[in-house]
């Protein structure tokens, strides 16, 4: 190993490290992170890894599409998340630390990772070591991407951390023009895009693409001067890019383009018929507001973040009071990387500069949102814009930017001569009035209180979803005042720190030291109020409840409802199929039967939904209103819950000899929601039958016959009917194009009934149905991305290959000498 790898590992592990004692709190405990996202999903998405056996947890066969039957009546994304399977350190790391503990070592090793990446970044553009372990610092610490772990967004982190290897790789490309780190930043794009937060994913491809085509403008400019071959090699190479990053991730990016078409974001959603995605006002809702800039500096300008129903932490004095709906994260990367900024701006205006300070300021425009016209253009013309809702969401663009360009300024600060003296004394003038003017500032919010007060009263006396009343306004105020007295005393550190080194009262290794360590009390003090732990909720520890137990014993032909904000995922997860889980994306004609869902209505027959779970006081409040099907059957020991059962639940299939065409969709949710309508002799089509069935006047009085469940599997279901008229068969299951029919081997036509579920036409006889989901876009992907990963590997072998060669020449020439 040579002397520049060994020096490189020792920075990784020191950086690694010191970010597990920062992140001990949550690493060593057996409590879980207080954050909703984990509690209630991805704990339940992980859990089971630390007692499965590792070999049942990489399979070929998990490289298939997916049908969840135990959530939201059925859940899939035509195997879009097929690709977590390649995430192999994923899978180790969740089947070798037991949750929750493993959630949290998944987030710092991700943290580390990003850092890693910021490091080599920072190299890449010339820093020393030093500043770059201090840049991959402002990656791992930045409270914009740390107080994600509030939020639990456990895959926005990871997906995150391959941000900065994407442009590390691109522009290793452009400095090398080999196609071998063209190709790696499109494998890394997509193994970040396997990571499943497709929002970050595609920011990053939208700045990485930017990154590239200014780099070739920059190339085409000032480096390849009139020479065409060159310029086209380039042009080539960024091409090489798109495709394979295209090729590499069709595996996930076919069966979810397909999925998104018809969800309530897709084409023919909302206010967007023929476009697609959201409306502009949603679309917008989590854009920056621009005095939120101000947070920057000053942490707690605007409070510290929303506030969570249930437990608290005490060392949070006011959350977020700012004009979006709410926030769960903090926009703020710590005071010493925006003072040492300035610098390589002042002494250091070359490629890399420029470029980081693009990504700074572009994507804080690009976070503001609505509040500019940068992205209400953008939201117009460019495709994919639309389909997100958080433009807020790519500040981790500008926490990289900031990384690179304060480890350009910390090298910068550490040169005793060979700067402009006059320059750097104004620099050292504007270092030390920041902590005046943050004082002042105080000042003045202690003086001027009432008057500051009143002309934004409405927004600093505006409640929460949880906390109202006029003490708010003391309480912000009052936080407002601390932060910026604690921003004063930071800046005012630096300060002294610095203008002591000009002085020659320490070396380069104290002041590297010590900057260090502000940055890291600094940011440390702000991520520890958002790493709140709380115990194990019972619920979570593996074990089902009383109702959990009388619930499991019946079929899994059913479904049950929990309502009065009885969480359903422990219920899914203890192999209880459960009828609605919330998902911020849902299939459009799902949304639609959501939003026309009462429990009187026949929609809880057609779909299964035999039991019911209210809490017992929500009973009790509305056991009159109910209807006369719903029987309680169960109370739990400690009258928390009662469950009760629908008579008039349908069984997973039956047969229907009566048809009504109904082509207008609203017409057919408003017969949906009618408590006359009887979906055992009569169901609800788009297009006319091919058979003759009977018309709906005559059937109320035959059977049309008898459907028995051969086999009832996710991604199978075997049917015997057996029917004596021509007849439909429901199946009491989503209608979903990824699904194929046979009936007797034959394949068969599957068309939507009831506006949701799926049956199949059926002429009198005996007849052997089956029901398979196999969607043509994954199989198409698979092989793609197998064909892309199998080309990676050559050209890696190949890497290797004219790198020994190398190694074995060199070796000869000095034999020789």
């Amino acid at each position: 190993m040579t002397s520049e790898r060994k020096k490189n590992l020792l920075a990784y592990s020191i950086l690694l490290a010191l970010l597990l004692l920062l992140f001990s709190k949550i690493l060593f405990t057996g409590k879980i992170i207080r954050a909703p996202d984990i509690i209630n999903e991805f704990y339940w998405q992980v859990k089971d890894y630390y007692t499965a056996r590792l070999g049942n947890l990489f399979s070929l066969e998990s490289l298939t599409p997916d049908w969840n039957i135990y959530i939201n009546s059925g859940l899939s994304n035509e195997g879009g998340f097929a690709s977590l399977q390649f995430l192999f350190w994923r899978t180790l790391l969740f089947n070798m630390i037991p949750a929750p503990t493993s959630v949290a070592w998944f987030i710092v090793l991700h943290l580390f990772a990003g850092a890693a990446g910021v490091y080599c970044c920072c190299r890449l553009a010339g820093t020393s070591r030093p500043a770059a372990f201090l840049g991959g610092l402002v990656f791992a610490l930045a409270p914009e991407i740390v107080t994600l772990i509030n939020a639990g967004h456990v895959m926005k982190l990871a997906t995150i951390a391959y941000a900065p290897w994407a442009f590390y790789f691109l522009e290793k490309g452009f400095n090398t023009r080999r196609a071998i780190y063209f190709l790696a930043t499109g494998f890394v794009l997509a193994f970040q895009f396997f990571n499943t937060h497709w929002q970050i994913a595609y920011y990053t491809c939208l700045c990485v693409g930017s990154y590239g085509v200014l780099r070739t403008l920059g190339l085409v400019m000032f480096e390849a001067k009139g020479n065409s071959r060159e310029i086209w090699r380039v042009l080539g190479l960024n091409m090489v890019v798109l495709i394979f990053f295209l090729s590499t991730v069709a595996i996930s990016l076919a069966p979810l383009a397909k999925w998104s078409l018809d969800t309530n974001r897709g084409a023919q959603s909302g206010a967007n018929q023929g476009k697609g995605g959201l409306d502009r006002e949603e679309a917008m809702q989590w854009s920056m507001p621009p005095e939120e800039i101000a947070a920057f500096i000053v942490p707690g300008m605007f409070g510290m973040s929303r506030q969570e129903a249930g437990e608290n932490p005490a060392n949070i004095n006011a959350y977020y009071w700012g004009r979006m709906a709410f926030t769960q994260t903090l926009s703020y990367m710590g005071l010493l990387p925006w003072l040492l900024l300035p610098l390589p701006l002042i002494f250091k205006r070359d490629k890399y500069t420029w470029l980081a300070l693009a990504g700074i300021i572009g994507a804080i425009f690009f976070a503001m949102g609505k509040y500019t016209p940068f992205y209400n253009l953008l939201f117009d013309v460019l495709p994919g814009i639309s389909r997100f809702r958080v433009p807020k969401m790519i500040m981790f663009i500008p926490v990289i930017g900031l990384g690179v360009l304060a480890a350009r300024g910390f090298d910068l600060i550490m040169m005793r001569d060979g700067l402009d003296r006059r320059l750097f004394g104004r620099y050292l003038a504007g270092l030390t009035v920041l902590p005046v003017v943050l004082s002042l500032s105080a000042l003045f919010a202690v003086v001027g209180k009432q008057a500051i007060i009143s002309l934004i009263f409405d927004r600093i006396s505006q409640p929460t979803r949880y906390e109202e009343g006029l003490y708010l306004i003391d309480q912000r105020w009052n936080n407002v005042v601390h932060e910026l007295l604690v921003a004063a005393g930071i800046a005012a550190v630096i300060a002294v720190i610095v203008w002591a080194y000009r002085r020659n009262y320490m070396n380069n290794l104290l002041l590297g030291g010590l900057l260090i360590a502000v940055f890291i009390g600094d940011t440390a003090r702000i991520n520890n109020k958002f790493m709140f732990l709380v115990p194990v909720p019972a619920m979570t520890k593996g074990k089902a409840t009383p109702v959990m137990d009388f619930i499991i014993k019946d079929s899994k032909h059913y479904r049950t409802l929990p309502v009065s904000g009885i969480d359903p995922m422990p219920f899914a997860a203890h192999g209880i199929p459960v009828m609605f889980t919330s998902n911020p994306v849902q299939k459009q004609r799902w949304q639609e039967i959501l939003d026309i869902f009462t429990l009187d209505s026949p929609l809880t027959d057609m779909l299964n939904v035999k039991y019911i779970v209210f809490s017992g006081a929500q009973y009790q409040q509305e056991r009159g209103q109910l209807s006369g099907k719903y029987v309680p059957v169960f109370t739990s020991p400690d009258g928390g819950e009662v469950v009760l059962e629908n008579r008039n639940v349908l069984p997973k299939a039956w047969l229907v000899p009566s048809v009504m065409k109904v082509a207008d969709q609203k017409q057919s949710l408003g017969i949906l929601q009618n408590t006359n309508f009887d979906p055992r002799q009569i169901a609800l089509v788009e297009n006319s039958p091919p058979l003759a069935l009977l018309p709906p006047g005559q059937s109320s009085s035959i059977s049309a016959g008898d459907v028995a469940v051969v086999r009832y599997e996710a991604k199978k279901i075997e049917l015997l009917a057996t029917n004596s008229v021509n007849s439909l068969l429901v199946l009491g299951e989503k209608f979903y194009k990824g699904w194929q029919a046979t009936v007797d081997g034959k394949k068969a036509e599957i068309v939507p009934v009831n506006h949701i579920l799926r049956g199949v036409y059926l002429s009198p006889g005996k007849h052997a149905v089956e029901f398979h989901f196999d969607p043509v876009p994954f199989k198409i992907g698979k092989y793609l991305t197998l064909g892309s990963f199998a080309l990676f590997a050559g050209m890696l072998l190949r890497e290797w290959f004219l790198r020994r060669e190398k190694v074995k020449g060199l070796e000869a020439k000095v034999d020789t000498r």
